[in-house]
């Protein structure tokens, strides 16, 4: 049997924290980040990362491993993630990932293959900050206005092809053969994805709430921070709660205008998660529109444990 792997899946403010944590106290388990934002150091509120008091002594990986100053690609994120994996199956303990970016998640757990002769990185990071900020459909119109007859043969959804067909375009100037990095279909793990949603209005009205929650604790201070320490122009800065709050420190918006504008790209934000997982991913999908993630956890514990041939601790 292949390693295992648990993965928790879903849109911004849907529960999935208290959930891993729960998993992960039930059958041994280690968290994995694998939001592209809470990688940084120093974007802690803005990005909901988990607290330390809330971690319940579980071990957590790959949250704080870069500055703000620096990039971070999905194939960086890949080569990690396996590491760590490899890891904590070595401590013969369960790792569990947990995050919001469906790109990173999709390339560990079907082992997206990045090397090529018409690679460009640089490039590719800039598409995937690009799908990750407009999403698939503003993605593939960029493709359409290149090259509309390869727009027409791949999917808006399939968003690893749509890169890759950009890529050679930008490094060759002609798409004159069939990209090679089509998308596994296969795992190299025993997977296990588990996804969480609720209703949209009641989604939004938590985003909209969290997002005044993040400003009572100091969201803007901590965007202030990295504004007067001279980070710009940066994937970090381009998160969203950062980028909005930048435009107000920079005198092109008021702070209402800016926490509006914040609501909204969250909003937003949330709607292209669930579209990516809807599409992209095997998801056992455990609504909690009206129960609460604590309600919710025994049926999740019990599919966790059927689908492992586990006993929960």
């Amino acid at each position: 049997m292949n390693p295992a792997l648990v993965v928790i899946v879903g849109p911004t403010a849907v529960g999935k924290t208290k959930t891993s944590i729960e998993v992960a106290k039930a059958f041994d388990g280690e968290v994995m980040n694998s939001d592209s934002m809470q990688v940084y150091k120093g974007l802690d509120i803005g990005t909901a990362k988990i607290k330390e008091d809330e971690k319940e002594g579980i071990p957590h990986h790959l949250f704080d491993i870069k500055s703000p100053n620096e990039d971070y690609s999905v194939a960086s994120f890949q080569e990690d993630a396996t590491n760590k994996i490899k890891e904590i199956h070595n401590r013969d303990h369960l790792p569990i990932m947990v995050g919001g970016t469906g790109l990173y998640v999709r390339s560990v757990t079907h082992g997206y293959t990045f090397t090529d002769a018409t690679a460009d990185p640089a490039y590719r990071d800039e598409l995937e900050n690009y799908v990750e900020q407009y999403g698939v459909e503003a993605l593939h119109n960029r493709l359409r206005s290149v090259d509309p007859k390869r727009a027409a043969e791949v999917h808006p959804n399939n968003v690893r092809r749509v890169i890759r067909s950009l890529e050679i375009y930008h490094t060759k100037g002609h798409l004159d053969q069939q990209s090679n990095a089509t998308r596994e279909n296969t795992s190299p793990y025993h997977l296990v994805t588990i996804g969480l949603k609720m209703k949209r209005e009641q989604l939004y009205d938590r985003i909209n709430r969290r997002v005044d929650i993040m400003m009572q604790e100091g969201l803007l201070e901590e965007v202030q921070a990295l504004h007067r320490d001279g980070i710009r122009n940066t994937q970090a800065v381009q998160a969203i709660g950062y980028k909005e709050l930048y435009e107000y420190f920079d005198g092109e918006c008021t702070l209402d205008e800016a926490i509006l504008k914040l609501k909204r790209n969250s909003r937003r934000y949330a709607k292209r998660q669930m579209t990516w997982f809807r599409h992209q991913m095997d998801v056992e999908w455990f609504d909690v529109t009206n129960e609460s993630i604590e309600e919710k956890i025994p049926s999740i514990l019990r599919y966790v444990a059927g689908k492992l041939h586990l006993e929960s601790n």
